[in-house]
Parts: C-alpha cells; sequence; structure tokens
C-alpha cells in the first residue's frame, strides 16, 4: 500500500513501527545534558521539541477524523513540516512571526515559550539571543552554555525537576509536557470546527495568530504576507531608533503623545520572522518583498526580517525543478542566505539560532531555507498517488521530521521507544478529548456576528479626535505649527487649489500624529508628479516622508507593517491604473485583519491614489483610469473623493482619524484633473478654490465618514444629480444651464463611495422625484449601479436615470471625449428626464 502510506492510519502505523524497532541506547543520559557531546540543545529540550512535533502531528490526525464526519472544515496540515518546531525555540517568544499554514509545531512550541516566559519561574532565553546588555552588537554564542539552557530555556521545563539517572539503569525520560501546549491544541482545533470561541478569528477562518504570542495571523497561501513583514521589519527598525522622551525600553511602551502616540507591541530588538512554501518563492508578492528587502539593504537602510521557506518540494501537485530554490534563494542581493534540514532538529535549531542572531545584531534581513518534507498530501481532498510514485512517497516518509527527532532521543538515551509512543499516546488521547470538546461551542449565528469585526465605525470618537486635533493646533501646538508653516499657516494664505489644500491637510496632519509617516515613489524630493506633498520632507525630515523604489506592492506592504507596528502610514500610489497590480495588499491583507483576529491586530493606513480622468494634455489609460470597482468590492474599506478643496482637508482629517481610532483602512482616491482647478463657471472665476479651515472651524466642518454634501441650485425641487469627483463640477456646470431654463436642481456629491451615503441619497432623491445618477466611471461596475441599487433596495418610486462613462479604457488625446461623461452629456440626460 505504498501508493495510500501518508494516508492518516498509515502515517499512524508507520510511526509506531518506526518506534517499536528504535533499539535502546546502552547508557541512559541525563536530560539535562546536551542531547550529543557538541549539541546546542539538551536532552530535555529535545523532549519539548517532539512534544510540539507530536502535538502538530496529532492535530493534523485530528484534522482529517472530523472531516470524516462534517466536523471539520480544514484540513491542510503540518506533517512533515514540523521541523519547523526548532526554528520557533531559536526565536524569542516576542519576535513577531507571521507564520504560513503548515505552522503547527511552531505555533505550538511558540505557545510553551510564551506561557513559560509568563510563569513566576519562566526565565527569557538569553543563551541564543542577543546578550541582555542592550547592545544590539553582543550576541552570545549559540552553542554555549548548554547547561544555563538548559535550566532558562522556556521549552524545558521538564528538565529541573528530572533526578539525576542511574548510569547503569533505565531512568525513564521525564513525563510528556502536553499541559504546555494544551491552549495551542485548542486554538488549532477551534480553528478548524470554526468555534465562534476561538482566540484569534472567532470561528471565520483556520489561522494560526495571537497577539500575546506575537503570532499575527495571515491566510496567505502565496507570500501576500511577505511586503507586509519587509514593512514591519523596516518599521521596528525605525521605531527601535527613535530618540524621544517617550523612548521604548520595552515591549508593550507607548511612544510620543497625543494622537499619534503609536503603542509599539514588541520589543526594540525584535526581529520579524515570516514563513511560507518554497512554491510561494515564484510569486509575485514574495519577489516584492525580497527586492524591497534587498533595496533598502543596499541603501544602508535595516530591515531586521528573518523569512523561512519550509521547501517541500511541491507547490500542491507541481514540483519545483531539483536545485531552483536554493538557487533563487541565494540569489537575492542583500539576503543573507542559511540552510537546514528540518528532519535534523539539532542542527536546524543551531542554524536558526545562528540566523536570528545575525539579523538581530546586524538588523538586516536573511533567509533560512529549511527543507522538508510533506506527508498526507496538500489536504483532505489531495490524491497523492494522482501525481507521485510510491517510492517518492515512501521516501519522503523515510524523512518524517518527527520520527527523526524521535530517533535522535533513543540513540542519546535520553528516552526509549516505549516511553515517547506513550508520550505520542497520550498527547493523542488529549487532543483527541479537546477535539471532542470544542465540537459542542457555539458557530458564529448570524451575518451580524461575522462582519462584527470587520471595520467598526465609531463616528463619535472619530469626530472627538478631529476636535482634540482642533484644540492641540490651536492651543499647545499653535508654536509648532507656525513654525513648520514658515510663520504663514494655510488659512491665512487665500484661496488654495485642491492640490494645495491636500498639501495642507497633510502638514497638519504631520503635526498631530508623531508617528505618522507619508511615503511612496517621488512624494520626497519632487513632492509628488502634481506637487502634492512639496515640502514635507523639508517640514517632516527624511525619516518620516521618504521615497520608495517603484513597486506598489511594496509600497502598500510597507504601509501594512508600518501600521501593524504602531504607526500611522499614508502610502501613495501614483496613479489609480498602477493599483490594480498590487490590489491584493488592500483585499487579502490590509482588510482582512481586523476580520481575522476581532481587532487584536489592526493596519491603520490612508492610501492616497491620483486618479480618474479628464486630463487635459496628458492621458491614455495609465494616467486617466476610471476603475473603482474593485475599491468598492472590499468589505470594511472606505473610499474617499475629494471634489472640492474645502472638502479634501477635512476629509483627509476624518480618514486620519479614523485610521488612528478604529484602524480603518481608507483610499483617498485624488482627482488629477482637479488637483490645480481654479474655475467653475468661467475662465478666471475662482470659484473652485477655496480658504483653509483655521483649527478653530474643523469641528463645525467636520465631514463624518458617510456624509455627503449638496449644493442647491434655484428652487432644488425639479431633479436630483447623485454624482462625486470630476461629475461635481460638471454636474454644478451643466445646473446653471438648466436653471437659466428655470430648472431648479439639487446636485448630491457622495464624497465617500464606501460606505455609500445612502440615507443621504435617499432623502435626497426623494425629494424631487427624479434622478439623474452622474457617474463618471463606467456604466457595468461603475459606481452608479451602487447608487441605483440603493435606491431600489429603499423601495424609491420615483424616475431614474444615469450618464456614464462607456465600459471602455479610456483613450488618448480628444478620442477620449466620445467615452467619458461631459456637462453636454449631463444636461441632455436631465432634460430627457423631466421631459417624462
Amino acid at each position: 500500500m505504498l501508493c495510500d502510506v501518508t494516508t492518516p492510519q498509515d502515517l499512524d502505523d508507520r510511526f509506531r513501527e518506526t518506534l517499536a524497532a528504535l533499539p535502546a541506547a546502552e547508557r541512559r543520559r541525563d536530560p539535562a545534558d546536551p542531547i550529543t557531546d557538541d549539541a546546542p540543545l539538551t536532552g530535555a529540550q529535545v523532549l519539548d521539541l517532539f512534544d510540539a512535533q507530536v502535538t502538530s502531528r496529532q492535530l493534523d490526525l485530528a484534522g482529517r477524523w472530523l472531516r470524516s464526519f462534517g466536523e471539520g472544515f480544514y484540513t491542510i496540515g503540518s506533517a512533515g513540516h514540523e521541523g519547523n518546531a526548532a526554528i520557533a525555540a531559536a526565536l524569542r517568544p516576542t519576535d513577531p512571526a507571521l507564520l504560513h499554514y503548515r505552522s503547527g509545531a511552531f505555533y505550538c512550541l511558540r505557545a510553551a515559550q510564551a506561557a513559560a516566559e509568563a510563569s513566576p519561574s519562566g526565565e527569557p532565553d538569553s543563551a541564543a539571543d542577543p546578550a541582555p546588555t542592550g547592545d544590539p552588537g553582543s550576541t552570545a554564542d549559540p552553542t554555549a552554555s548548554s547547561d544555563r539552557r538548559a535550566s532558562s530555556d522556556p521549552a524545558s521545563t521538564d528538565a529541573d525537576s528530572t533526578a539525576d539517572p542511574d548510569p547503569s539503569g533505565p531512568e525513564p525520560a521525564p513525563a510528556g509536557g502536553f499541559g504546555a501546549y494544551a491552549d495551542a491544541a485548542r486554538d488549532v482545533l477551534r480553528g478548524m470546527v470554526a468555534s465562534s470561541e476561538e482566540p484569534i478569528a472567532g470561528g471565520r477562518h483556520k489561522v494560526f495568530g495571537r497577539a500575546d504570542l506575537a503570532v499575527v495571523p495571515t491566510t496567505s497561501t502565496i507570500a501576500s504576507h511577505l511586503p507586509r513583514a519587509v514593512g514591519m521589519g523596516l518599521a521596528v527598525e525605525r521605531l527601535r531608533r527613535l530618540d524621544s522622551a517617550g523612548r521604548r525600553t520595552g515591549a508593550g511602551v507607548r511612544v510620543g503623545s497625543g494622537a499619534g502616540a503609536a503603542h509599539v507591541p514588541w520589543p526594540p530588538d525584535a526581529i520579524v520572522v515570516c514563513s511560507f512554501g518554497d512554491a510561494s518563492v515564484n510569486h509575485a508578492s514574495a519577489t516584492a518583498a525580497f527586492n524591497t528587502a534587498g533595496w533598502y539593504d543596499h541603501a544602508k537602510l535595516r530591515i531586521p526580517v528573518l523569512f523561512v521557506c519550509e521547501d517541500n518540494g511541491l507547490g500542491i501537485s507541481v514540483r519545483s525543478p531539483e536545485g531552483w530554490v536554493e538557487a533563487t534563494l541565494r540569489a537575492k542581493p542583500g539576503i543573507r542566505y542559511f540552510s537546514a534540514d528540518g528532519a535534523d532538529p539539532v542542527r536546524a535549531y543551531a542554524v536558526a539560532a545562528e540566523a536570528a542572531a545575525w539579523v538581530r545584531r546586524n538588523r538586516r534581513p536573511a533567509v533560512l531555507h529549511l527543507r522538508t518534507v510533506r506527508l498526507m498530501g496538500h489536504a483532505g481532498a489531495d490524491a497523492e498517488s494522482a501525481y507521485r510514485s510510491p517510492a517518492e512517497l515512501a521516501e519522503d516518509l523515510d524523512r518524517d521530521p518527527v520520527a527523526a527527532t524521535a530517533r535522535l532521543l533513543v540513540d542519546a538515551g535520553v528516552a526509549t521507544g516505549e516511553e515517547l509512543l506513550a508520550r505520542y499516546d497520550e498527547t493523542g488521547w488529549q487532543v483527541r478529548r479537546l477535539a471532542e470538546e470544542v465540537l459542542g461551542e457555539p458557530k458564529l449565528a448570524s451575518a451580524a456576528d461575522v462582519v462584527s469585526a470587520l471595520a467598526p465605525r465609531r463616528p463619535v470618537r472619530v469626530a472627538r479626535a478631529v476636535a482634540d486635533a482642533a484644540a492641540r493646533a490651536s492651543g499647545p501646538g499653535a508654536g509648532a505649527r507656525a513654525e513648520a508653516f514658515g510663520g504663514k499657516p494655510p488659512e491665512l494664505t487665500g484661496p488654495l487649489t485642491l492640490a494645495q489644500s491636500i498639501n495642507a491637510a497633510l502638514a497638519d496632519g504631520m503635526l498631530d500624529h508623531p508617528q505618522m509617516a507619508v511615503f511612496g515613489e517621488d512624494v520626497a524630493a519632487k513632492g509628488g508628479v502634481y506637487g502634492v506633498t512639496k515640502g514635507l520632507r523639508d517640514r517632516f525630515g527624511p525619516a518620516r516622508v521618504f521615497d520608495t523604489l517603484l513597486d506598489e506592492t511594496s509600497v502598500l506592504g510597507l504601509g501594512l507593517g508600518a501600521g501593524l507596528a504602531g504607526m500611522l502610514p499614508v502610502p501613495e500610489i501614483q496613479y489609480l491604473a498602477y493599483l490594480h497590480n498590487a490590489e491584493d495588499q488592500l483585499r487579502g491583507e490590509a482588510a482582512t485583519m481586523r476580520f481575522f483576529s476581532q481587532g487584536a491586530f489592526r493596519n491603520p493606513m490612508v492610501v492616497r491614489v491620483a486618479g480618474l480622468a479628464y486630463q487635459e494634455g496628458f492621458g491614455g489609460h495609465f494616467h486617466n483610469d476610471n476603475s473603482v470597482a474593485v475599491l468598492r468590492d472590499v468589505p470594511g474599506l472606505v473610499v474617499a473623493v475629494p471634489a472640492r478643496p474645502d472638502d479634501a482637508a477635512p476629509m483627509l482629517r476624518t480618514c486620519l482619524a479614523s485610521a488612528a481610532v478604529d484602524g480603518s483602512v481608507c483610499v483617498f482616491l485624488e482627482p488629477i484633473a482637479l488637483y490645480h482647478t481654479r474655475d467653475l463657471y468661467a475662465d478666471g472665476d475662482g470659484e473652485w478654490l477655496a480658504g483653509y479651515q483655521e483649527p478653530g472651524a474643523w469641528v463645525a466642518g467636520h465631514v463624518p465618514i458617510g456624509r455627503a454634501r449638496v449644493y442647491r441650485v434655484g428652487s432644488a425641487d425639479d431633479l436630483t444629480i447623485i454624482t462625486f469627483g470630476n461629475g461635481v463640477r460638471m454636474s454644478l456646470r451643466a445646473a446653471a444651464v438648466l436653471a437659466e431654463e428655470g430648472v431648479g436642481i439639487r446636485v448630491v456629491d457622495l464624497r465617500w463611495l464606501a460606505p455609500l451615503p445612502v440615507a443621504d441619497i435617499i432623502r435626497e432623491s426623494s425629494a424631487t422625484g427624479r434622478v439623474l445618477v452622474v457617474d463618471e466611471t463606467r456604466r457595468s461596475g461603475g459606481v452608479g449601479e451602487g447608487v441605483i441599487a440603493a435606491l431600489v433596495d429603499a423601495g424609491y418610486v420615483g424616475a431614474a436615470r444615469r450618464v456614464a462613462g462607456v465600459d471602455s479604457f479610456v483613450p488618448l488625446g480628444p478620442a477620449a471625449r466620445h467615452v467619458l461623461v461631459s456637462t453636454d452629456a449631463i444636461t441632455d440626460g436631465a432634460r430627457t428626464l423631466l421631459a417624462r
């Protein structure tokens, strides 16, 4: 039955046969001694690795058992990857970890580490990490002080209670330590059965994550979490170097003061660890992350990230070509390469300790290439016999990492095969008992339960945050504000354009949020392609306003990691068309963080995007993109589109406050064609300009998320035009023409595309009974579809019509006029609707 050897039953049988066949060593070894004469681990520590591995293996078996009768919903397991327990043992439990889906043993070991450190007798493991002197350049030898590790390593809780063995007698190994892994096992089982009591995602998905373990949940199977890891590393290092009155001296310290104060969840010398599979090295997200880490390293900016590639040679059924993974990882510039075999726990630990110490000491990126095998297939429904030979499957079984750890323990005389089998069976019994317990736990019971953690909206708190910012800007911060604006704050400079208003609001935001950073391609020295960030680097320095490499995935990844680390990132995407190759960083990473962590983690971010069409003299698809459907489709994402200068600043303040208060992810979509527009009705009228509110007026001028702005022309009783962005200016011009014909119009500027201001839409539409939806995006998948649907859902019975862009990309030059909405088209559409 070699073609079936990785089924749960045969894997279990094979493991039992292996243990039964292991001959006992001639002499027993004291578990407090090194497992071999030159090993960096004691026997007790290897026993702890074994317990973590066995717990993970039994969880995989339980997952298949649960699925067999329809009570388990996740069968991707960690069998064959249990060597990653040694990686966890070589790290500190306060090092933030982003783990892929085969990280069961890592997670179990991390839980035991954290429990030991939290216990009164637990001590941090300092042997394999930098010496606790505060000097990041001082690192202890990871192969030294084995006796000290025996008593201080969080994973070695059994060693102290073990009496010195009689060299001539078969002293049994210390009792199994499942208690240290019980919580982790329960976590994983709850995820498998979608229990609402699962501690991180609450039944929304099976993920490895817990805030108290510094394990950040990821749902990625294709390395989309790697750019975030790079951003976390950059932010951790930036905060480590921060010199201020609130300088961090340990985990959980608040940096700075006021609304922008950041709660930093990790110690100053923490490193970020990020694991992924071998097939993922080929993904664009991984390539972007490696390239960005190397790019910054080449630029002498430090990013303390340890990438861990767990290489089992397969991406579901597709093989990684022999030698490809090593070749590609070795070739990454600026990233140091380490390699280990997951079936050799001692060597894997030693290499991981060396790699972690190197990253911690040098604050530079490295990759650990951990060779593994895959047992029991990709998931429960995977029939490996369709693409793997019996000989290949048997070869993987010979490299079973759990069996390898057992063989090491028996050969060293730390335990016998019978003793290890007893530990295995005891763990299996305990896991099965826990599985039966969690079966009775509640599931998410309603749509409200499911979305409760998605994106909280606390408008009162956001408004209060804006009021507090105003009080600081006009009170204790007034002097710094005057200095930042060169003695002439924007409210005294006269009417501003949209670009100038955004620039001033960014500066005010930087003043109020000490951890706010503005970054993106060309935003620093150049001040942005359209000058929107001009002067910000000179005012706030290159640490807070900086240029990035040209890669939108990495720009957003930096923002995601920075937000998770306690900063308030404001990345810029230069054009909307450039966002689409990186949109999964918003959909799959940013928007899901609160959803899959119940708010335990968050990545506040305000993404500035220059977009939409109507640029004169400079166009074409890549600079005139009107595709926003992908943004409106992301649950919980806030999408703001300021059309007027006097809306832009308060809307940006709202987005910054919402990010700081609620951890919101906001897209601030700025209409390029309106950046420098000055006139509305006629050349030189200056009616598209607006003054900047002084801080005392910020409260009165506050714009809540999801509230529209209404312009009334004439009686405003005949027709309602609902629009946004460039459509606002065109609609107001059309309204002026119609007003001369005696038609009273109200123009509703949505301002927020997500969430739509539904209440305002219904109210203003019902007031006239005639609605013209002016949608500058596209007829299919455009914003107008959402507006019409909202009217229908609300029972609106009046007349309605759309004027929308053609389902086309925006062509170059005058041809664009044939596919875009125009003032004339709006006027004609209004007349047609009025004639009904």
